[in-house]
Order: structure tokens, then sequence, then C-alpha cells
């Protein structure tokens, strides 16, 4: 049994069911030091993406790797803490704003059924690799959960819902170095998968939207195919984007029940999740608002990003050797072996 995780010198953070004891009180003051360093990460990783082209939530992963160092600061911790947990749950919520349960309904019986097959068997495969490897069904789960639905965000969304007990810091760094790695060779290797086979923009933009790891990733391979394939890599990946909500609550359902006996219920977050997704799908919200609310999701899950990997205890990273990474790309190959059946005898 690999033991890459121990929680020993993991840094103390609440998470979202008071799995482990509660952080001292303190004051905003206290917040300020460490809010002033993610933001300042965060924005770095801002202008390089917007600058140079790769995506944000890679560069905010780098540069707080980089800043890793400052995680033995005491004063950082109150600071990063709040970006890692609260920043994060509130830029769950603004992703509601994504979709709509009209863009799902519009992809027809046969691509819906095919989306909630290959994201609930990419799910399962996470998990059954994970025990093969002698990993916990929690690690399992927010590997092929990140895999199966929209990468890091939904990687940071299982986490919190898991909390610091079934899925630390280190797991969830590792994670997200793995999504990121492998969303960006998605991106550049699906395309010409789909051009060899030659795919109709139908079938193309299908197969990039239902295994590509990021939204940001699956919709450049789709665009960078035509801009009919791009369209349907949008609604097909928005689809799995959806799907979160529903994944989150199973998972908050079914969780072991704690110490005390009590189901874990649904996180807050996970409602706003479906109140905004429903009230978007009304139409009664306004294109700038949303497309604010999108870009305000996208700072907060970056800052969030930035945060995770300040806190993340590195040695317990380099412990944690080949075998979490075997985890993600089974779920990986998993998933793109699904979307491309689907594409190739079920779709169009």
């Amino acid at each position: 049994m690999p033991a890459p995780f121990s929680r020993a010198s993991l840094p103390m953070a609440a998470d979202l069911y008071g799995d482990i004891l509660p952080s001292p009180a303190t004051s905003w003051r206290d917040h300020v030091p460490g809010l002033i360093v993610v933001a300042a990460g965060t924005l770095a990783a801002a202008f390089i993406s917007d600058h140079y082209g790769p995506p944000l939530t890679l560069m905010a992963l780098l540069i707080g790797l980089a800043l890793n160092f400052l995680s033995a600061d005491k004063r950082l911790a109150a600071g990063t803490a709040f970006a890692s947990r609260s920043l994060l749950r509130w830029g769950i919520v603004l992703v509601g704003l994504r979709v709509t349960f009209g863009q799902i309904v519009a992809l027809g019986p046969t691509a819906l059924l095919c989306v909630l097959v290959i994201v609930a068997v990419t799910i399962a495969s996470g998990i059954f690799v994970a025990r093969r490897l002698g990993f916990d069904a929690a690690f399992g789960t927010l590997a092929g959960g990140a895999v199966a639905i929209c990468g890091a965000s939904a990687a940071l969304a299982l986490a919190t819902t898991l909390g610091e007990r079934r899925a630390n810091q280190a797991q969830l760094t590792l994670v997200l170095v793995g999504i990121s790695a492998l969303s960006a060779l998605a991106m550049v290797t699906y395309p010409f998968i789909a051009h060899w086979l030659g795919m109709s923009d139908l079938k193309a933009g299908f197969l990039l939207g239902a295994s590509i790891h990021d939204v940001a990733q699956a919709l450049g391979a789709g665009y960078s195919y035509s801009d009919g394939a791009g369209q349907i890599a949008a609604i097909v990946k928005l689809t799995r984007v959806a799907l979160l909500a529903p994944v989150l609550a199973v998972v908050a359902l079914f969780l072991p029940r704690g110490e005390a006996g009590k189901g874990q219920g649904v996180p807050w977050f996970v409602i706003g999740f479906f109140v905004l997704a429903g009230i978007n799908s009304t139409g009664i919200i306004p294109a700038l608002v949303t497309s604010t609310a999108e870009r305000t999701a996208a700072g907060l899950l970056a800052a969030a990003v930035t945060a995770t990997a300040i806190r993340s205890p590195l040695p317990q990273l380099l412990e944690a050797g080949w075998r979490p990474m075997v985890v993600i790309a089974g779920a990986t190959l998993c998933a793109l072996a699904l979307s491309l059946g689907a594409a190739t005898f079920l779709i169009g």
C-alpha cells in the first residue's frame, strides 16, 4: 500500500465539513498578507496567459508552485487558506452561468446519453485504477471526476466536497499538475486523430468536447478543427460542466458517514451552481452580466489554484511517485476511448 499522502505535515485548513481541527480564530487583517501574495501570483498568471496564450489555470499552478517556499511563513497561512477554500466555492457557484439547461437538451437524447455514460464510466475507471494501485476511492473520485467533467475546476470542487481528510492538498496538487499536462497534450493531439479518421464537424466536435479535460482546451481544439466542430465541442463540453453539480451532490450524499453518524448533505455551493444555471436558462440575465460573471469565476478559480499550489507540501508530491499519474492517465484514456467510440458509431 503506497502511503505518499500522510497528513502529519500538512498545513492546517478547515474543510467543508470540519473533518480536521478548526483553524484558530482570525481577523480580516490576518488574511491580508496571504491574499496579497495570491493576488500577485494570479495577476502574473493572467498576464502571461493573455500575452502568450497558455491556459490561465496552468500558469496559476506553476506560479503557485514557484512560490511554494512561502508556505513556511505563518503570516500567509490565513489568507492562502481563505483563497483556496472560500474563493474557490464562490467561483464554483459562478461557473453555473456558463451553462443553460437548453444547451443540454439541444444535444439530443443520443448524444446526451453518451455524455452521461462517458462521465460516469470515466469516474468509475478512476476509482478502479486508484484502488488497484493502492489508493482509496476518494483519490480515484478526485482524479476521475477531474478528467470526466471539467479538469481543474472539477478537481477543486471535488476536493472541497470530499474534504481535507479524504482528499488532501498533496493529492489535489498532483491532480492539478496531471490534468494541466494531459489537457494541453489532448488539445494538440486529439484534432489530429479526428483528421486522421476523416470525421465530420459533428463527430469531431463531439469527440473533442466529450474527451478533453478543461473547457478552454476543448474549445481551442474544436475551433482549430473547424468553426462547426468548435460550436459542437462547446455545447458538449458545457454539458459536461453542467454535470458537475449533480456529481458533487452524489459525492456529498454518498460520502462515508462521519464520526457522529450523520450524512453530509448537499454543499451550499452545489445548490448555488444549480440556481444560477437555472436562472441563466431563462435568458433574463444580460450578456454583460454573464460575461462579467464568467471572468470573475475564472479569476476566483485561478486564485484558488495559486493558493493551493502555494500551500501544497512539495516533499509529499515527490514521494508520491508515478502511481497518481497513472490514475489520471487511465481515466484520460478511458474518456478518449468512449468518446471516440460514441462519435464513430452513435453520433451523426
